[in-house]
């Protein structure tokens, strides 16, 4: 019957759509490989660094031709006074009090050295960023280009310092264009990443060593110079005395850091090197150039990181976050209502990862704005706004209200500040001594940076409102016992003011 399908038809067309199904299947089958494989290829081609180029160069020779024009050379001239020329007689062990005492008598000897370090050009009109370092106190500075073109005496200008950060800001006067350096986006590197250093070091001028992106966030290093905010990547690329100052750089020759310091038994080069990010760096840089310093937000507190113990004591949710240990009177902090004991994990709808990032987010944050924090406070998560005060001018710069008034010629900061962490102390109050002034009361009684003072008299100093109040009894010309913890050991000191 016309219209209609048979039985048998039926079979035909259903054994034939289940042969070309299974075709269809194999041919798939067979040609998916081949597809993901020319994907696959197709990735690799956009994303891979060839070892070398079709010149039979490697990628690393055009990033140094374009940079090293870039890369200064920095000599700075500075006033030295040590006991006995040519000897050193810092010692530490058995005998230390023994060889402090019969060097003390010797006449100091003054003289001039002269630090090396390396800079960048970052703007055709200039501008250089270096390592505060490398500059501080310096009487006479000079730039040095590729070219063996020297900038000196009123050419060169500091516009701006930074010990915090150790960055230094320079700029040198110039009738011609410069080559400059752009930065890139540090928070964007990986570890493994490509890193190429550029600098000087040991009078070796347009130095190129190569290596990759060992750590990021590196904190808590022990460093002479500070600074005490740390969040440096870390690298393997050959840093050595002389690279201080100098760029970081990434495979497209952008400045990913500021060569800063080495971690070296021998103060060579061991593979562990540590550099500024640029973001941090940057911000700095701004600053410095547009108010020639830098003006840094303030909470008001004092700061822990999380560990497990902690967790489990406060019954914390994750080691997120950071604690906070004590919050400052009339500050911005105790005017939002922060309290001992809370956990801040989001800052300015940021999320908090631990103290030293935070305490440099703190610090980036404008005077004045109004920041939303997020805290972790009886088990419940609540919200606060807090209006940003600046950073107090006898903060930034590490000085004690009565240094001056004391004559004892120290500068000291309580062991409890995170600033103190460099020095690994082994006690939880008193001041530690970050500063001695050359021959003051405290030099000659040989008091060093790294002492920590438990008590004056007979004042216990457990703060640096101890100290100040233990200093401010002091008598003019009457001696005055001080009791110091210098690593395991406790000893006895007579200053006389």
């Amino acid at each position: 019957m016309q219209g209609k399908i048979t039985l048998r038809t039926a079979g035909i067309i259903a054994g034939a759509a289940a042969v070309f199904a299974f075709l269809f299947g194999i041919i798939i089958t067979v040609s998916l490989p081949a597809i993901a494989n020319r994907s696959e290829a197709s990735i690799e081609q956009t994303t891979h660094i060839p070892l070398v180029t079709e010149k039979g160069e490697s990628p690393f020779v055009a990033v140094a031709q374009v940079v090293s024009p870039a890369v200064v050379n920095i000599s700075a001239e500075k006033r030295v006074s040590r006991g006995v020329p040519g000897f050193d007689w810092y010692y530490e062990g058995p005998f230390e009090d023994l060889f402090r005492d019969f060097f003390r008598g010797f006449p100091r000897f003054e003289g001039k050295t002269q630090t090396l370090g390396s800079g960048s050009i970052i703007s055709e009109d200039g501008y250089i960023v270096t390592n505060h370092h490398v500059v501080s106190g310096a009487s006479n500075i000079v730039i040095t280009l590729v070219s063996k073109k020297e900038y000196k005496g009123e050419a060169v200008k500091l516009i701006g310092a930074d010990p915090r950060t150790d960055i230094a800001l320079l700029k040198i006067e110039s009738k011609e264009k410069l080559p400059f350096l752009k930065f890139g986006d540090s928070d964007k590197v990986k570890v493994g990443d490509w890193a190429i250093a550029v600098g000087n070091p040991f009078h070796l001028e347009g130095t190129v060593t190569v290596g990759v992106i060992s750590a990021k966030g590196r904190a808590n290093i022990p460093l002479p110079e500070g600074p005490d905010f740390q969040s440096f990547l870390q690298t393997d690329a050959a840093i050595n005395p002389g690279n201080s100052g100098g760029p970081l750089l990434n495979i497209r020759g952008e400045v990913i850091g500021i060569n800063t310091a080495i971690t070296s038994p021998s103060g060579g080069n061991v593979g562990i090197g540590f550099a500024i990010p640029a973001n941090l760096a940057s911000t700095v840089i701004n600053e410095l150039r547009s108010t020639g310093k830098v003006t840094r937000g303030y909470l008001g507190v004092y700061l822990q990181d999380i560990t497990e113990d902690l967790k489990e004591g406060l019954n914390l949710p994750s080691l997120d976050g950071v604690l906070i240990s004590e919050v400052v009177k009339d500050t911005p902090a105790d005017r939002a209502g922060l309290k001992s004991g809370d956990v801040v994990r989001e800052f300015d709808g940021k999320k908090v990862k631990d103290m030293q990032s935070f305490r440099i987010q703190v610090a980036s944050t404008p005077v004045g704005r109004k920041v939303k924090m997020t805290i972790f406070r009886d088990g419940k998560e609540k919200e606060l706004n807090v209006t940003m005060g600046e950073l107090p001018e006898e903060l930034s710069a590490v000085t004690p209200e009565r240094e001056e008034e004391s004559e004892l010629g120290l500068t000291v900061i309580d062991v409890a500040d995170p600033r103190a962490q460099r020095f690994d102390l082994n006690v939880i109050s008193g001041v530690v001594v970050v500063a001695v002034k050359r021959d003051s009361p405290a030099e000659q009684a040989g008091i060093a940076v790294g002492d920590v003072i438990i008590s004056i008299g007979k004042q216990e100093v457990k703060n640096l409102t101890d100290y100040n109040r233990a200093i401010s009894k002091l008598e003019k010309d009457k001696s005055v016992i001080l009791q110091l913890q210098r690593g395991e050991r406790k000893r006895y000191v007579a200053v006389s003011p």
